[in-house]
């Protein structure tokens, strides 16, 4: 007799903690492309990350942690995880400045292939800590 597979619902913990993480990264990813579209007139991201990419890092953090708080505070989350989840995009982005400081890297660029390397698991870290706020 054939088994059959049960597929998860939509509904499952593990599903809505999935659609979670994804939630997050667009929500990053569309914040980098409008704060980016804003800043544009202003200065050039790709100057900013050359010339003082301590600076490049702050802005790319701000950029992606601003509306990722923003979307969390509307879908119902409380300023602790919320500040928690902005910590796990804050801290990679302060990891990334040392070496930057140390004079053992400067390009801006790939820091922030660092920086953003760095964010993923973190947001997983601070996720599973609070399991069962992400999966409600």
């Amino acid at each position: 007799m054939a088994s059959i597979t049960r597929i998860p619902r939509a509904s499952s913990p593990t599903l809505r903690f999935a659609r979670h993480y994804g939630e997050m990264v667009l929500v990053m990813l569309v914040g980098m492309l409008v704060f980016g579209l804003l800043e544009s007139p202003f200065f050039s991201f790709g100057d900013l990350l050359s010339d003082a990419p301590a600076a490049g890092l702050a802005v790319m953090s701000l950029n992606m942690t601003v509306p990722m708080v923003a979307w969390m505070r509307w879908r119902g989350h409380g300023w602790a995880p919320t500040a928690e989840m902005a910590g796990a995009m804050i801290v990679p982005t302060l990891l990334v400045l040392i070496p930057l400081a140390a004079g053992a890297m400067t390009d801006g660029h790939a820091l922030m292939g660092i920086q953003h390397i760095l964010m993923f698991p973190a947001m997983l870290a601070v996720m599973l800590m609070r399991r069962r706020e992400y999966s409600h």
